[in-house]
């Protein structure tokens, strides 16, 4: 298999790779399902959703910890998410470790 038939193989699967990612979403919740994070599987926060009784003006500084621990651990399901469908779709290519 010629290199540039190779990369242009890697590139197609890369497109495919972004197009899957930008569908799929993982869901987190914090603070006991008070506040809920979105995000899609490239690391994007598509939605945040936050529970009235959380929103105490006396203590915004709970919820600013509850919203960053919610986008901190989305961010991290949708990596997990990513390196999933990487090694899906590469797994009968027979690459080496960290080529994909």
């Amino acid at each position: 298999m010629n290199i540039q038939k190779m990369m242009k193989q890697a590139a197609k699967m890369q497109e495919e790779l972004t197009a899957v990612l930008a569908t799929k979403t993982v869901e987190v919740s914090v603070g006991g399902g008070n506040v809920t994070v979105t995000a899609n599987g490239l690391g994007d926060i598509v939605s945040i959703k936050i529970a009235k009784p959380v929103v105490d003006p006396e203590d915004v500084e709970m919820l600013e910890d509850l919203i960053l621990s919610g986008v901190k651990q989305a961010i991290e399901k949708g990596k997990g998410l990513a390196q999933t469908e990487m090694g899906r779709m590469t797994s009968g290519l027979g690459l080496p470790p960290g080529m994909m």
